[in-house]
Parts: C-alpha cells; structure tokens; sequence
C-alpha cells in the first residue's frame, strides 16, 4: 500500500462530507421522486432498478479503491468503508423494497421466490454476505479480529460474483449491464489475484 495512503493530511473533512453527500444523493432523488410521483408507470420496478443499480455502481468504487491506491491515487481508498457501508445501504433498501412490493412480508412467500428463482437467491445471498462486512466495519472490530477481518472482508469478491449472476439472470435477453458490471468485476478480481501472488513471491 503507499505510504500516501496512511497520510491523514489525505482525511479532510470536507471532501469527506462531500463523498457522504454525493453518496447519499441518489437516495434523496429516489425519495424526492417517491414524493413528486415521478417514478413513471411502475413505481415498484423504478425503485427496484434505482436501488440496485446504485449499490452495484458504488459496489465498483470500493473494488476499484485499493488499485487506485496503488497507481497512486489513494484518496477513494481513504472512504472506501464509507462506501461500502452504502453498498450495504442501498443493497438493503434493495431488499426492502423487494419485502413490501413483491413478497408482502410473507415468510411462505419469499421461501417460494428463494426456491423458484435463482435471481433472487443470489441477490439474497449477496445481501446475507454483506450483512456481516457492514458489522464489522468499525475500527475496534477490525483490531478486535486482526488477521480475520481481512479474510472476512475478502467476500466483497463473493458479493461482486453474486451481484453479477443477479443482474444476468434477471436481465434475460438484454444482458448489457450484467456483461459490462461482469467485465469490471473480473478485472478488479484478476488485479486482486495477481497481486496477492505477487505478494506471495516476494514473501
């Protein structure tokens, strides 16, 4: 990691609110939009769409984070808890809206969706993985685990995988952003590989 990276001269609180704010701007849209009535013709699918959208979009930033870092750009490293605290955010609103539309809060109705459609069981899957990573996303837990943190937040990769088997299989014939999240994900999973055994000859 470069030694820039840990220079808090980098942490200024300004451009930290303004990552905040620019994070948190698509949701204040989709609520605007909620408030206005401008979701369009199905509102449900709109927020469906808006929500994950968002939490791959960001999801991508929090990959992309650390080789940035190590091309020399270490500032989004800097957030990159920040932002992955909104994947889990925008993930959940995801989900929540999925519970009110399209399962009603039925326990029989969602088991049937998990059983039936493999989209929505790897976007729940996702979800599952996330869950614990939001957890353990504070400072005292990551001493608290030490070596296990790392190994535990390596499953942002599982969740990137699922992310992009849910936009695949929900897509059907237009698979245009699960091609393109898909490309973006391999790449930043190969950089990760490729890097961790680089590592690994050097040791």
């Amino acid at each position: 990691m470069s030694s820039r990276v840990k220079d808090q001269r980098w942490l200024n609180p300004a451009l930290r609110a303004a990552v905040f704010l620019l994070a948190l701007s698509p949701f204040l849209l989709i609520v605007l939009a909620v408030l206005s009535n401008t979701l369009g013709p199905d509102p449900a699918e709109a927020l469906m769409h808006r929500t994950g959208e968002w939490a791959i979009r960001i999801l991508v930033l929090v990959l992309a984070a650390r080789p940035l870092a190590q091309l020399g750009w270490p500032r989004l490293f800097l957030y990159r808890r920040m932002l992955g605290l909104f994947v889990f955010f925008y993930v959940t609103l995801h989900l929540l809206v999925f519970a009110q539309v399209y399962v009603g809060w039925s326990g029989t109705i969602l088991w049937e969706e998990l059983s039936e459609r493999p989209y929505v069981l790897v976007g729940f899957a996702a979800w599952l993985l996330l869950l614990p990573l939001a957890i353990t996303s504070t400072r005292s837990m990551r001493r608290r685990l030490r070596q296990r943190w790392k190994q535990l937040h390596r499953a942002i990769y599982a969740v990137a995988i699922l992310a992009t088997l849910h936009l695949l299989w929900l897509s059907r014939s237009d698979v245009g952003d699960a091609v393109l999240y898909g490309g973006l994900f391999a790449l930043l999973l190969a950089w990760r590989v490729r890097h961790a055994l680089r590592r690994r000859k050097v040791a």
